[in-house]
């Protein structure tokens, strides 16, 4: 008796667990009003307007423009799909020639989050085409983006 109400113990301790499936994308990262602009912007140093995707064309001839990631450089994602507006997002770290670390605002909506992977999935390795970490999958999101490239601080 007393070994079965011990084998149903662990089996319910073990059940919760594993619990309902992945916690919602509210838990991942600190909560913050701020979009992907204004918070690259101050991250950066960067002083550029408008939405995200008009970065890479307002840093012509103001900032310099690179293919290749930098630590303190801004990633410039294109409009793409549901992502209207573009995104922007700061490199922390580069991990290789195909990963890089960023800090960025908003990818998960409301969010800050801090070493995000994104890996450079162009044939090139020219950083055109992207794959960014999905916390909430615990992986890399399907979903392959286009990028203009690096905004480097001056």
């Amino acid at each position: 008796m007393m070994r079965a109400l011990f084998v149903l113990l662990c089996c319910s301790l073990l059940a919760a667990c594993a619990g309902p499936g992945l916690p919602p994308a509210s838990r991942f990262g600190r909560p913050t009003r701020l979009s992907c602009v204004p918070y690259a912007r101050a991250v950066s140093g960067i002083k550029l307007d408008g939405d995200a995707y008009q970065w890479w064309g307002e840093a012509a001839g103001r900032y310099p423009r690179v293919h290749k990631p930098r630590r303190g450089a801004v990633l410039v994602l294109k409009r793409h799909g549901p992502m209207r507006d573009g995104h922007v997002a700061v490199v922390t770290a580069v991990k290789s020639r195909r990963e890089i670390l960023v800090t960025q605002s908003n990818w998960l909506p409301r969010r800050i989050e801090h070493g995000v992977p994104v890996v450079d999935v162009s044939r090139r390795n020219d950083w055109r085409r992207v794959r960014v970490w999905y916390a909430p999958a615990h992986a890399l999101g399907r979903t392959v983006y286009p990028a203009d490239g690096f905004i480097l601080p001056h």
